[in-house]
């Protein structure tokens, strides 16, 4: 069976143009995620599988995370007084960048390198590097103390088990 990861790598970087058609079907059938870029580095991760995606990017560069439910992809508009097409053109999402659960970027823009998109949020703007985009278009510094969302290693199982015990509790006895 062919592993999502091949999958990927088969829809961006095969030679034969049939053998990439064959693979984004099968991503979009069993992932429900499409993935479109005019350039992607080979080191690009997909969180999840990548389940929901929809990507249609002009780059994602080296080492960047995609988790679920992703929409990267145009924002463009048609100026019916001048008759012509604007903000043609997907993101560029630069190197090191985390894109969270259910964030849409949106348009011909840059997502600066070691930036973090937050889960939710929507951006139509630019963003600099080393930067956290929440809400809408609303972004800060990013920490120089933390990483957040994604570091390896990930805490193991039974560490987030004991943790979501915790929560749990604090539950019960709270609410």
């Amino acid at each position: 069976m062919t592993t999502f990861e091949d999958l990927v790598q088969l829809n961006c970087f095969a030679a034969d143009e049939m053998t990439r058609q064959q693979a984004a079907a099968t991503l979009e059938r069993d992932y429900t995620c499409e993935i479109n870029c005019v350039e992607i580095d080979p080191s690009v991760q997909f969180a999840h599988h990548g389940r929901g995606c929809t990507i249609a990017a002009a780059k994602i560069a080296a080492n960047a995370v995609i988790f679920q439910n992703v929409t990267i992809g145009s924002n463009q508009k048609f100026n019916l007084r001048t008759q012509q097409w604007e903000q043609v053109g997907g993101p560029v999402i630069g190197r090191s960048v985390i894109v969270a659960d259910g964030a849409k970027v949106l348009g011909p823009i840059i997502i600066g390198d070691n930036s973090i998109v937050g889960a939710g949020t929507i951006v139509t703007k630019d963003v600099p590097a080393n930067s956290v985009v929440y809400g809408v278009n609303q972004v800060k510094p990013r920490p120089t103390d933390y990483d957040l969302i994604y570091h390896r290693p990930f805490p193991n199982r039974s560490s987030i088990v004991e943790a979501c015990e915790e929560n749990i509790r604090r539950y019960e006895e709270n609410y």
